[in-house]
């Protein structure tokens, strides 16, 4: 699933994969419009993986939705250096009457890489993501956690595959390992990592899950509740168990001071 960002709110950033700058959102208009972020700054290097946390309703998914094209700033600037972001939702959102190896070769034929290149390239996804054999298979045969290995390989297909060589490619997911099972969570948060570190793609996570932050990002961004603003950045790179332990412990504080003063106001 890919979009193209709207090049009057989105200029291409040189030394970042993407930026945002006094980012707000609105939806609506007058008494009845809701503002969902406020004043957003936001600069995500290339290669680098960054955890968006925050309570529920706090603008996570709109700015993932401002970043990858589907939304438009009400104010501000989005500075992007990636040709075709890629977004990975919470649902695989596969074509059912697809074969796995059809769904991640669908972004490919899009960009309009020849039929080979395409399968070879479809066959070195599927293999990343250690679903080699299964290609052949619709989505309704495949557990929940191998389609969104599907879903993950068909958004590195559009994020490596579209470019022009020269431009650092943007994978966004929004909380795209929520509604599996702990282990099957588990395994797949691993795999990301695996899959990350050897593609050199910048990553935008969405998640309400601190654990899950710490454990995959190198960098946590808190947004504050509603409207959204980012509140504190932690850098958790390389963590030692027992520094990871400390530092959701902390994360968690501050989030619970960050809801409980929202919800004061």
């Amino acid at each position: 699933m890919t979009a193209t960002l709207d090049e009057s709110t989105v200029r291409p950033a040189t030394d970042s994969a993407v930026r945002l700058s006094g980012v707000h959102k609105t939806f609506g208009q007058g008494e009845r419009g809701v503002t969902a972020l406020a004043g957003v700054d936001l600069d995500v290097a290339p290669g680098e993986f960054v955890c968006l946390l925050g309570a529920s309703g706090c603008g996570k998914t709109t700015l993932l939705n401002l970043v990858a094209g589907l939304e438009k700033p009400t104010a501000g600037e989005i500075e992007r250096n990636s040709s075709r972001p890629a977004v990975m939702f919470q649902e695989a959102a596969l074509m059912p009457w697809l074969t796995a190896a059809a769904n991640v070769e669908l972004p490919l034929r899009l960009a309009g890489i020849s039929r080979s290149e395409r399968k070879n390239r479809t066959i070195e996804l599927l293999d990343l993501v250690r679903l080699s054999g299964v290609g052949g298979k619709r989505p309704h045969e495949l557990s929940g956690g191998m389609r969104q290995r599907v879903a993950l390989a068909r958004a590195l297909a559009s994020a490596l595959h579209t470019s022009d060589g020269s431009l650092p490619s943007l994978l966004l997911m929004d909380e795209p390992f929520s509604a599996l099972d702990a282990i099957t969570r588990d395994v797949l948060q691993a795999e990301l990592v695996r899959v990350w570190r050897s593609t050199g793609a910048a990553a935008v996570f969405v998640t309400h899950d601190v654990r899950e932050a710490v454990r995959l990002g190198q960098r946590v961004v808190l947004l504050s509740s509603r409207p959204g603003r980012v509140v504190q950045e932690w850098q958790v790179a390389d963590l030692s168990p027992a520094d990871e332990a400390e530092t959701v412990t902390v994360i968690n504080q501050r989030l619970r001071e960050v809801i409980s003063s929202h919800a004061a106001a």
